[in-house]
């Protein structure tokens, strides 16, 4: 087998209807578009038109906004750690960070890290390296001998923009 003779299975793909080519073919004289009007013509977009009067999208009130630089963190509770820990999921001599947390069954997603919230009760004297804390969990992790390590997470796409930058910087001096 050769790359050039590589094809389809016959019949895996089907050919295109041949429209307005003659009565016999089944699609002449008005080629499936029925009789006159704006939609039997070229060029019609019409969805959402409401032939003038201020159409349904336009006429509903809008509320609020999606901010675009908002933080996407993955947030755990201290009561779900403190569980997790119970349940020998978590290990409480290691440092506890993102991808423990993800392989314990909790944390997912987040794609800017995992950000540890105050809600339970919490006793375990762990080692946390997160992106971020509220200020109730920190206080509790010290109250129970623990710390807080916070760090600055860099999201995939952000790595591969500077990545990119940086190549195209090293061909520039490549060249000049």
């Amino acid at each position: 087998m050769k790359l050039n003779e590589i094809k389809d299975n016959e019949g895996a793909r089907k050919g295109r209807m041949r429209v307005g080519r003659g009565i016999g073919s089944g699609k002449g004289k008005t080629a499936g578009r029925g009789q006159k009007g704006q939609k039997s013509r070229e060029g019609v977009s019409i969805n959402g038109f409401e032939g003038g009067q201020m159409p349904l999208h336009m006429r509903i009130p809008k509320r609020g906004f999606n901010n675009l630089f908002a933080k996407d963190y993955a947030e755990v509770n201290l009561g779900q750690i403190e569980k997790l820990v119970q349940a020998g999921k978590l290990d409480a001599g290691s440092t506890i960070d993102h991808a423990a947390l993800k392989a314990a069954g909790v944390g997912r997603g987040g794609k800017d890290g995992v950000r540890i919230l105050g809600k339970g009760e919490f006793s375990s004297k762990l080692t946390f390296n997160v992106a971020g804390v509220s200020a109730s969990a920190r206080e509790a992790i010290e109250k129970a001998g623990g710390s807080v390590s916070v760090i600055e997470v860099v999201p995939a796409a952000e790595k591969a923009q500077a990545k990119k930058g940086q190549t195209l910087a090293a061909k520039k001096a490549a060249r000049g």
